[in-house]
């Protein structure tokens, strides 16, 4: 007798099975989806249910590997990355990844339709996202430096879409002395005859094959602390090809993301160019960091996507107790609270994209830039948070299969736990989130936007689910002024509920205003079962721990 052996779970075409996809884009041109762009993210779609998440299944064991010597003696510090990681680099230049953001075919647009296509292609390319991240942070940080030979020279390479010609950008940023304390920087920029070169340790470089880099030093002579670090521009091979005085040390033994070849870098004299003057360095990588936060973002919704998108199709596939999972009225429970974090992170995502698209072709108005902000810390920890939930689910969906390695689910749960460290821990954004509030205004400006998503709704079940987001922000913001006038101490102490808060609210209103749409232009309810289920959930996050006692219990 053959024992029973459980069919896999598989993916479709990723664009046309993902509504809450197709119906962000259909709203924002306005019904009609120009051709040439569905006809785009079709074909990323059926390569990210198709061939790419083949090659991602049988590639599972192979990782970058380092290779420091060659036969005869040489340092050549090579890395060798995966066969779907050289197939990405490829594909992510052909469909323009990077380049859909810089072309003027989409204006203000432009933005949504390549995050739309960064959440297709994330999932099933081993985090070949992280390098084009950085890339398009590079890009615009050089665009927005006023450095047009270093822009002239760079940018072109990094936003093409031939293959042949395109670049990929590092952010060498983080220290031993600290990821998110980059004021304590250690490398040391020194001025030469023929210009400057850097000495320094870089801990952790998440784009070590980039063919360029930014990065922070302190020019000699400068004072301590942030304002005294200058960015430069480095190319990380010589005329010759060989790394420009840079050794890799090793590559890092991570968590999660191992596909993704972080490296400990030396800089010994490394040639490097000042992007905009020695000092002020951390103000001018602001741009980067709106980028990277926000690529950030809709890699944590791609990756809840993927989850739900597997476990769903197993709940087909699997019986259990007579019956398959899809008809166990706890299991559907469970798939659609899943299903409920998604879409509140997606539009989470797609609002913060809208703003930034605007802002970029000048039609965002103060409110406007005020808003984008707020909404780049505050979107980025919300949906980091949302990640590693949902994915810890997604692979309980499966039970202990979802535990196996030659499953290729568990890897699912360790590169998402990496999205709220990233480009700022939770606690770090809330604390920026703090800054961003500034006088206050900041937070009323998100309050009229809440405000005006509760007055969107006409569905009376929308109208009462709307109303939770808008009472869970009037608290965060009570709370917000109730701590300010106590001290920074009491902002600080509960700044990671009043972000989280404000967060799964501001989501909740962006959630229920698109169910509105959705009901009226697609006569289509399903955007509204998952704002009422979302707003089921804990949306208040605010704690009534006072400082003292915290500091209690953290001794």
């Amino acid at each position: 007798m053959q024992p029973f052996n459980q069919d896999p779970p598989g993916l479709a075409n990723q664009y046309d099975d993902d509504r809450v996809l197709r119906s962000v884009l259909a709203r924002r041109f306005e019904g009609a989806i120009p051709a040439e762009v569905e006809d785009s993210l079709r074909r990323m779609g059926a390569l990210a249910g198709g061939e790419l998440y083949r090659m991602q299944l049988a590639d599972r064991l192979n990782e970058p590997r380092l290779v420091q010597w060659d036969a005869w003696g040489n340092r050549i510090d090579e890395i060798e990355l995966t066969p779907l990681w050289r197939r990405a680099e490829r594909l992510a230049a052909e469909f323009g990844l990077v380049a859909t953001g810089y072309e003027g075919t989409y204006g203000a647009l432009a933005r949504t339709v390549q995050f739309a296509m960064v959440h297709l292609f994330h999932p099933s390319t081993d985090l070949y996202s992280c390098p084009l991240a950085m890339t398009d942070g590079a890009a615009r940080t050089l665009i927005d430096s006023g450095n047009e030979q270093l822009a002239a020279r760079a940018v072109p390479r990094l936003t093409t879409r031939d293959p042949a010609r395109f670049w990929t950008s590092g952010q060498w940023m983080t220290e031993s002395t600290g990821g998110s304390d980059v004021g304590a920087s250690e490398t040391v920029a020194r001025r030469q005859d023929d210009g400057w070169t850097l000495w320094g340790r870089k801990w952790f470089t998440s784009a070590a094959t980039s063919q360029m880099a930014l990065t922070l030093a302190r020019p000699e002579g400068n004072d301590a602390g942030g304002r005294g670090l200058a960015l430069f521009y480095v190319e990380t091979r010589d005329a010759g090809g060989r790394l420009d005085h840079i050794e890799v040390l090793r590559l890092k033994d991570k968590l999660g993301t191992r596909k993704v070849p972080t490296a400990e870098l030396m800089l010994n004299g490394t040639p490097a160019i000042p992007v905009a003057g020695l000092t002020d360095g951390i103000r001018q990588i602001v741009p980067m960091l709106t980028l990277t936060r926000t690529w950030n973002s809709v890699c944590a919704a791609s990756f809840m996507r993927r989850g739900v998108a597997l476990a769903r199709d197993y709940a087909r596939r699997r019986t259990a107790f007579g019956q398959p999972l899809s008809r166990q009225p706890l299991h559907v429970q469970t798939l659609a609270a899943m299903q409920a974090e998604y879409e509140a992170a997606f539009h989470l995502c797609f609002e913060l994209i809208r703003l930034l698209g605007r802002a970029e072709h000048g039609e965002g108005d103060d409110d406007e830039r005020a808003l984008l902000r707020l909404m780049t810390s505050l979107t980025k920890l919300t949906t980091g948070k949302q990640a590693v939930a949902v994915s810890t689910e997604a692979i309980e969906c499966f039970g202990g299969a979802g535990y196996v390695e030659d499953t290729g689910l568990p890897v699912i749960v360790r590169d998402s736990q990496v999205l709220p460290i990233w480009e700022g821990t939770t606690n770090v954004l809330s604390l920026e989130l703090l800054k961003a509030c500034g006088d206050g205004e900041p937070l009323a400006v998100l309050r009229r936007r809440i405000a005006a998503c509760a007055r969107a709704c006409r569905d009376d079940r929308l109208v009462a689910a709307v109303s939770i987001a808008g009472t869970a922000a009037d608290r965060a913001l009570a709370w917000h002024r109730t701590a300010a006038r106590a001290g920074r101490a009491a902002l600080e102490t509960n700044a990671r509920g009043f972000a989280l808060t404000l967060g799964r609210a501001t989501a909740l209103a962006l959630l229920c205003e698109h169910a509105q749409w959705s009901l009226d232009e697609e006569r289509d309810g399903r955007a509204r079962a998952a704002a009422l289920a979302f707003s089921a959930t804990q949306i208040t996050r605010l704690e009534a721990i006072e400082p003292d006692d915290v500091a209690l219990l953290a001794v």
